[in-house]
């Protein structure tokens, strides 16, 4: 009954073996990914580790960039993107700020920087769904923020210092025109869409799809791009079979891991990045449901606290601001309201609470015939329709905070006259 459970542990012969097989997966789902001779000598801070290193991770965190495209920035260029998307993700270590900008040093602090990406989710996984091969013309579509409420008002906040406002015009005139170059281009997208749609209606073998994308399309003007295409798909494939060879060994990178760290100087704040394996039975997660319950006793007097103070404030105010409170109560019932509608129509429409998110084919359909499954045109002009009405009442609810700011500052200052520009 009292007897310990031990942590497994791999046979260190068959680590010895298993290691470079677990590395060479890694390297081959990542882009530009080094061999497992690299990996080693970045172990021990080998200089002539850390270039590619660096170019590794360069390419990891910038995964919208072309496979070659890394060759077009300098090594300098390189490491201060790197040492930035980091520092933005909240890389705890600050041994990999201070390294030099030239790439020539930094192998076992990078291969900890890495170690860290992988720890706190699928990268393999989503490095590939960014970059696998499209066959059909697809649309981005998400409505998982149309639920989002706008909450209350922001409180007010002085600015440290002058803001110049014709800056601030110019930008946002910089913004629109570039979202109406957007949109237009869009457009014009979707007509050419259409009429590849319509000319090739019926040539599909897919009687659910009818008829050909942009890819077959361009396969049927140029065969030698079937053979590209066909390579492109060969290696995809290789990728996903090296990402499922990862996941089975992964045990062992992890596990040397722990000597990676154990050989890095220590910092006044350790990363705990490293994942800890559970050990099999119910035994191991009763301090995380105590844990939990704690934390569920805590939040529930902090709610009723809140609570509590919230209806106090409905009759008599808060600290002396009763219109404000007010008004912050009546915004807040109005986004709840339409969260609610959101939900019923979510409901209403599909019986599920589940948004719609990713890419979705897009396949021309008759008016009146039977379609497959997935998204109708209507039912995404219908959502994107309510997310637009959405987001303009949470303008409408800024431009009056903004407003009362301005009649704030316009009031500390007197003797200023303050005109509303036209239209407003």
């Amino acid at each position: 009954m009292g007897r310990r459970r031990r942590r497994r542990r791999v046979d260190p012969a068959n680590a010895a073996r298993a290691l470079p097989e677990a590395i060479a997966a890694l390297s081959q789902t990542l882009p530009a990914g080094p061999s497992p001779e690299t990996f080693r000598r970045a172990k021990f801070d080998r200089p002539e580790a850390a270039p590619a290193l660096w170019r590794l991770l360069f390419c990891v965190l910038s995964p919208q960039l072309p496979d070659d495209a890394s060759a077009s920035f300098s090594p300098e260029a390189q490491v201060r993107s790197v040492k930035l998307a980091l520092r933005a993700q909240g890389y705890p270590r600050r041994a990999l700020a201070q390294l030099p900008d030239d790439g020539s040093q930094g192998g076992r602090e990078l291969l900890l920087a890495l170690a860290w990406l992988l720890a706190r989710g699928p990268l393999p996984e989503r490095l590939l769904a960014q970059n696998r091969v499209q066959l059909g013309d697809e649309m981005h579509v998400c409505e998982c923020e149309a639920l989002a409420s706008p909450g209350p008002p922001a409180p007010s906040v002085e600015a440290d210092g002058c803001v110049d406002i014709r800056h601030l015009q110019w930008l946002m005139g910089k913004l629109r025109f570039r979202w109406r170059n957007l949109m237009a281009s869009q457009q014009e997208q979707c007509a050419l869409l259409g009429k590849i749609h319509s000319y090739t209606r019926g040539c599909h073998s897919d009687c659910s799809l009818g008829h050909l994308s942009v890819t077959e399309t361009e396969l049927l003007r140029d065969p030698e791009g079937g053979r590209q295409l066909l390579r492109r798909l060969e290696r995809e494939n290789a990728r996903l079979q090296a990402a499922l060879e990862w996941r089975r060994r992964e045990l062992v990178f992890w596990q040397w891991m722990d000597t990676v760290l154990d050989a890095c100087p220590p910092e006044a704040s350790q990363p705990t990045f490293l994942p800890r394996i559970p050990t099999p039975g119910a035994g191991a997660l009763e301090p995380l449901v105590r844990e939990l319950q704690a934390l569920q006793g805590e939040l529930r007097e902090a709610v009723e606290a809140r609570r509590a103070a919230w209806e106090a404030g409905g009759s008599f105010g808060v600290g002396g601001r009763g219109p404000e409170w007010s008004a912050a109560r009546t915004a807040l019932r109005e986004a709840v309201g339409q969260d609610l509608a959101a939900l019923r129509r979510a409901c209403e429409r599909g019986g599920s609470l589940v948004q719609p998110h990713g890419p979705r084919r897009l396949v021309r359909t008759e008016a009146g015939a039977p379609g497959g499954p997935g998204l109708r045109a209507p039912e995404v002009i219908e959502a994107l329709r309510s997310r637009e009405a959405h987001l303009e009442v949470v303008l409408r609810q800024l431009q009056g905070q903004c407003r009362q700011e301005l009649a704030r500052l316009v009031g500390a200052l007197p003797g200023l006259v303050w005109i509303l520009p036209p239209g407003r």
